[in-house]
């Protein structure tokens, strides 16, 4: 085992062995109101509970199930909101990028750099956000094993960055389904590089509604729970006020007004895990 690295966003400091941090918000951007309103309730609850603080959301939504998906702000108008976010919330933010002429342009706002699972081999894609020295966000594409990670984290190290977060986002088991094998967060962990679970995309079902993606919120606080019992970086959970009403990715996404009591629960598993770590 590789001992644990740091990757350092802003004033976080993101380890397996350091306190939790959470990356949080809505799938994909809606307005600069919405959004603001978001990261101000989570940035807020984050704080009283001793966790790190992270605004996550996606400016284009660009592997819908559906053509008609709604996909999100676009670029431009998507890079104005997060740095809206940046400067009036003062956290860090991060949101994916899907090609490689992306990646500089949103490098010069976002703190983190996010590949998507379906992307998590594409050498040039992972080569240019890997060359912008941001810290970048794999989610572990859902066709590879654990021990996969370390060729994905390669390509982006080549380029002399290592501020790299590996992500844990589910497994596919059959047609539209999912499996979060939770032996795969100490096989990443085993890397050194610091491990993200992705509680609410471990529990979609792709493609479940048949024009769109369905999902089982009632079991990502249980996801998120079982990674903060075993000790990982970050949490990646997406929230929003009204998921039944989300443009993309509802059925999956916690009730903000949850939000509260789910990180407070989640950083007493934190402490736990991490003050008497578990090994064989």
């Amino acid at each position: 085992m590789t001992a644990p690295r740091t990757v350092r966003v802003g004033d976080i400091a993101l380890s397996n062995t350091a306190p939790l941090t959470f990356l949080a918000g809505p799938c994909q951007l809606e307005s600069r109101d919405h959004a603001l309103m978001i990261a101000e309730k989570m940035a807020k609850i984050c704080a009283e509970n001793g966790a790190g603080y992270v605004f996550k959301a996606s400016y284009d939504k660009a592997n819908r199930t559906s053509v008609s998906g709604k996909r999100g702000l676009g670029i431009d108008a998507g890079l104005e909101v997060l740095a809206a976010v940046k400067a009036e919330i003062g956290c860090p933010v991060v949101t994916d990028v899907h090609a490689p002429d992306q990646c500089a342009k949103v490098a010069e706002v976002v703190d983190i750099l996010q590949i998507p699972a379906f992307l998590s081999r594409q050498t040039d894609l992972l080569l240019a956000a890997g060359e912008t020295g941001r810290a970048v966000n794999v989610k572990k594409g859902q066709f590879l094993a654990p021990w996969d990670m370390p060729n994905v984290a390669a390509k982006i190290a080549s380029t002399g960055n290592e501020n790299i977060l590996l992500c844990e986002r589910g497994t596919s088991f059959g047609y539209n389904t999912l499996v979060a094998d939770m032996r795969g967060l100490p096989q990443m962990a085993a890397t050194g590089y610091p491990v993200v679970m992705d509680a609410t995309h471990s529990v979609q079902q792709p493609g479940g509604l048949g024009g769109a993606s369905g999902g089982q919120r009632e079991f990502a606080p249980l996801m998120a729970r079982c990674a903060a019992a075993i000790g990982v970086a970050a949490i990646f959970i997406e929230t929003h006020e009204d998921p039944d009403r989300a443009p993309s990715d509802g059925p999956n996404m916690v009730p903000l007004d949850r939000m509260g009591a789910l990180v407070a629960s989640l950083m007493q598993f934190d402490r736990l895990a991490k003050a008497d770590p578990f090994t064989l």
